[in-house]
């Protein structure tokens, strides 16, 4: 601004009607993860949202993945909470807790919580007063990838819906012949060089563990020992380590995608739904989609995903529900999602979705998500849960002793809630 126009500002009383309208602008703050894709599309929406509403400004916070409860943790700290944050489904209740997030459902369209799957609603769900905190345009499952000219060379049954999935005994027997076959380094990539600090270990291995009969707690007295350190968990991580010791499972050294890479890849993987997209891309009419193997009597599968609460602190919180109408319905946000292969969590967008409607090439997916979808322990210890669960895994994975390592966080676990009184009222369900 030049020094003339300054001053004709100050004498008209102009400038103190621009900064009165300046100051009269609600503004929103949003936390959120993502890659740079999803980045850009948040800012476009905002950006949009903008544009229909001149007296609001949308401020996004950024915060990596891999880091974004610590960011969110220090923002707790520096008690400047954002109006809406983006959360990882499992920690809602600890969320909810500690006091962070209000009942969203006054605040958002009632035609979007009519909208919700029966997925979505569990995800964003506080137990104690089963009210919803959270809500979000997709849920997530993990299925079993195939390559098909691997299993065709061992001749293996493809299944064709959860019901039908490999049971323990193909499973392994599936794996053992992948590891003798020309061309395959590695019978499957379970993505391990996402680490422990992804929550990929409790989401992605957890329902496996499940399906053999353990659990990382009892879900009655929540009480770990004598649960995630009983017989059911330790043979199960047994079995996984076994794998791990005969090659067969692609090391975290080996970075996170050997599925389809060069030279000799892993046949089978075990991915998230949002691995679909670029391993279609990669490998075309090559790529199988199949449910989770049933290592015990019962297939199970995991939900949960990134979803949308509102703070208690926020000083707006109507306009923030507002924002979030409009988010859940901008058409190129959805479009954005469906092209990453984006899990329905609303039934809208399910129908706009062909790749998870009968007949798609992941409707084995969404039929889990009925059929075998198991929520990771709704708790509010749940970061101690998962954290010392992923450890032990990590452990085990490196030749530590099972037994030892899941009776180690166990103990953490149980440490953590007699610590905090039995997190009460949740102390009151046993």
């Amino acid at each position: 601004m030049g020094k003339r126009l300054l001053s004709a500002l100050l004498v008209s009383g102009s400038l103190a009607v621009t900064a009165g309208l300046a100051e009269a602008k609600t503004v929103i703050h949003m936390m959120h993860q993502g890659d740079p894709g999803w980045v850009k599309t948040y800012g476009d929406v905002a950006k949009r949202f903008e544009e229909a509403n001149p007296d609001v400004d949308v401020e996004l916070i950024y915060a990596p993945h891999d880091a974004y409860n610590e960011k969110f943790s220090a923002a707790v700290m520096a008690k400047q909470l954002p109006d809406i944050m983006e959360l990882d489904a499992p920690f809602l209740a600890n969320y909810v807790w500690s006091g962070y997030l209000q009942p969203i459902k006054p605040l958002i369209e009632k035609d979007i919580v009519d909208d919700m799957t029966p997925s979505n609603v569990a995800q964003g769900t506080y137990p104690i007063d089963k009210d919803l905190y959270a809500v979000g345009l997709t849920d997530s499952s993990v299925v079993l990838y195939g390559n098909k000219k691997y299993l065709e060379a061992i001749s293996a049954r493809v299944p064709k819906s959860v019901d039908d999935a490999w049971t323990r005994e193909e499973f392994e027997g599936y794996l053992e012949k992948l590891s003798k076959l020309d061309g395959v380094k590695w019978p499957i990539d379970t993505f391990r060089g996402y680490g422990i600090k992804t929550e990929w270990i409790t989401y992605a291995y957890g329902p496996l563990l499940a399906s053999a009969g353990c659990d990382l707690i009892d879900r009655t007295s929540w009480k770990a020992t004598g649960t995630l350190d009983g017989e059911a968990c330790v043979n199960a991580l047994t079995m996984m380590q076994t794998w791990v010791k005969n090659g067969w499972v692609v090391p975290g050294s080996s970075g996170t995608n050997q599925f389809y890479a060069d030279g000799k890849p892993a046949a089978l993987a075990l991915g998230g739904h949002w691995f679909y997209a670029e391993a279609a891309a990669a490998m075309k009419d090559d790529i199988v989609v199949m449910p989770l193997p049933k290592l015990g009597t019962k297939g199970v599968s995991p939900n949960g995903t990134w979803i949308w609460g509102i703070t208690k602190s926020s000083e707006h919180p109507d306009v923030a529900g507002k924002f979030l109408s409009f988010l859940l319905k901008d058409k190129a946000y959805r479009e954005f999602a469906k092209e990453n292969s984006g899990f329905p969590g609303l039934k809208s967008f399910a129908a706009d979705s062909p790749l998870y409607a009968a007949g798609g090439p992941m409707a084995v997916a969404f039929e889990q998500a009925s059929k075998t979808a198991v929520a990771r322990p709704p708790h509010p210890a749940y970061p101690t849960i998962t954290s010392a669960f992923m450890q032990a895994v990590d452990k085990i994975f490196n030749g530590g002793d099972a037994k030892e390592a899941l009776s180690e966080a166990a103990q953490k676990i149980d440490e953590d809630i007699e610590d905090n009184a039995g997190y009460p009222p949740f102390d009151a369900q046993q």
